[in-house]
């Protein structure tokens, strides 16, 4: 146990994407990923859709892991696992609707087991362990979600049932949405987005905008408290001892893989400065007065 001070540095995106079938929740989740990382080789994703991702291998050389049933909790565990083991930075899993409502998913799990109420006392652990995965991933995850028109049988004043429409719905637990950074709604075939839930205030209450991988940057930009890659580099350009430098890299993780080289170019400027006026990596002279 430590006692540190709160670095908003530190954050990894926890991004979510709702949509009707067709709206662009893959391909719109790819452009984000890709403004994150500015690597299409550290871009994975987990792929429950028939492997619908691959459709758009022309955007560049991403992963993909092609999830088939069952769909349990577990199974997108072991998934998530592989890619952090593998140094992927942005993990795509399209889509967590599947770990509720798809074969061998939550709800069928506690079907299987009687489909009563005390049953959702084995299946419920075993879904948190799942969001768990999301939110305390050192990873990136951008998730996407399933959306239905939601209704219900309701009875209108003169006694009669009816069928009433309340729109559309997540096709996963209830209350998954406020767990993440930021979350998207696609609200048509345009890829027209909006938020709905934003806790970096960067997106909530404004127009509808269509996804991109600017809209990945914008979010990478709040992590790093405002600072672009170009303000970072800067700041990598004005250190003068070895020290600093490794100050500098530890302070940005999220951007770790896209300083490296910066940072390594600026280390051999320093050393050979060393060398030529003949000062240590802590500053201190080692020239002889004699």
């Amino acid at each position: 146990m430590k006692l540190r001070q709160a670095q908003k540095e530190q954050v990894k995106l926890k991004i979510g994407l709702s949509g009707a079938s067709g709206f662009g929740k893959t391909y719109s989740a790819l452009l984000l990923a890709y403004g994150i990382t500015n690597d299409w080789g550290k871009i994975a994703v987990i792929d429950t859709e028939n492997n619908s991702a691959s459709l758009y291998s022309e955007l560049g050389n991403f992963y993909t892991i092609d999830l088939k049933p069952p769909f349990s909790p577990e199974r997108y565990v072991e998934a998530i696992e592989l890619c952090e083991n593998s140094g992927i930075e942005v993990i795509l899993v399209d889509s967590i609707s599947h770990e509720w409502n798809g074969t061998g998913g939550c709800l069928q799990i506690h079907e299987q087991l009687g489909g009563r109420f005390q049953d959702w006392a084995s299946v419920s652990p075993r879904h948190q362990k799942f969001i768990d995965k999301i939110l305390q991933s050192d990873c990136h995850i951008i998730t996407t979600v399933r959306r239905k028109i939601d209704y219900s049988m309701d009875r209108d004043q003169n006694g009669k049932t009816k069928v009433v429409k309340h729109g559309l719905k997540d096709i996963t637990r209830e209350g998954f949405e406020y767990e993440l950074t930021v979350s998207f709604e696609l609200i048509n075939e345009k890829h027209l987005a909006v938020a709905s839930k934003d806790r970096t205030g960067l997106f909530m209450n404004k127009p509808e905008f269509v996804l991109s991988s600017g809209t990945g940057r914008v979010l990478l930009n709040w992590c790093n408290n405002g600072k672009n890659l170009e303000d970072i580099r800067k700041e990598i350009s004005k250190a003068s001892t070895l020290e600093g430098l490794r100050h500098i890299y530890g302070k940005y993780p999220n951007l770790q893989s896209r300083i490296k080289e910066t940072i390594i170019n600026r280390k051999k400027e320093i050393e050979q400065s060393f060398i030529t006026h003949q000062i240590n990596p802590n500053g201190i002279s080692t020239k002889s007065d004699a």
